[in-house]
């Protein structure tokens, strides 16, 4: 027989940590987007290269983070790396992996991106004396990173929710720590997790309409 009895109240009581839990869950997503950003760029870079060792190199990291889970690449970040003397924090930790993550699927939106953008416009740049890097640089990379604009916000997305992985490594301060820590306490199970995936959904949600306003803002043509 079902006799369970809501207290709202308690959970609620606690929603101040809970949301500076979720702080923490936006500096770790926002934080490997940017770096994401950056290392898929080089990556890209790398792939267009053509030298076969570095684009071997690029080719293996896009393969991993694209074919195995993410909480593999996350325990990789924090106990494999520690095989080798190598101990990181678990927010050091969940960064990595989810940065690594980040960069193997924004490389292979990027090249689907560059795939989209005519070769003529490389073509144009070095016409105006531009090398090679600089027409990629000033030309194509401008293009492609608007062509991926909405594609970057949902691995942004992404990103926010992979944050809950962090809990298997010791991460206690995020959005999810910080809920599992209160119901250890409180055992209010079902009022603290459904808050917490309320603001879940308020903060994906929010990154999604947003990502969508600033693209018919500033790509309407």
């Amino acid at each position: 027989m079902f006799d369970y009895t809501f207290q709202w109240g308690q959970a609620m009581a606690r929603l101040p940590r809970m949301l500076d839990g979720a702080v923490v869950t936006m500096q770790i997503a926002v934080l490997s987007m940017a770096l994401g950003i950056a290392l898929a760029i080089l990556l890209t870079v790398l792939r267009l290269s053509g030298s076969r060792p570095l684009m071997a190199v690029a080719t293996t990291w896009v393969e991993i983070a694209r074919n195995t889970p993410a909480l593999f690449q996350i325990y990789m970040a924090h106990f494999g790396v520690a095989s080798f003397g190598l101990y990181l924090s678990p927010f050091a930790s969940i960064l990595v992996g989810i940065t690594f993550n980040n960069a193997g699927y924004l490389t292979e939106n990027f090249r689907g991106a560059l795939k989209a953008i005519p070769d003529t416009q490389s073509r144009a740049g070095r016409s105006l004396g531009m090398s090679q890097i600089q027409a990629f640089r000033y030309i194509v990379m401008p293009q492609m990173l608007r062509i991926s604009f909405l594609p970057m916000t949902n691995q942004m997305v992404w990103a926010i929710l992979m944050t809950s992985l962090g809990v298997t490594v010791g991460m206690n301060s995020d959005l999810y720590g910080v809920t599992q820590d209160l119901n250890a306490l409180t055992f209010r199970t079902f009022e603290l997790f459904a808050i917490a995936a309320v603001i879940f959904y308020v903060i994906t949600k929010t990154i999604t309409l947003g990502g969508r306003l600033i693209a018919s803002r500033l790509f309407r043509y």
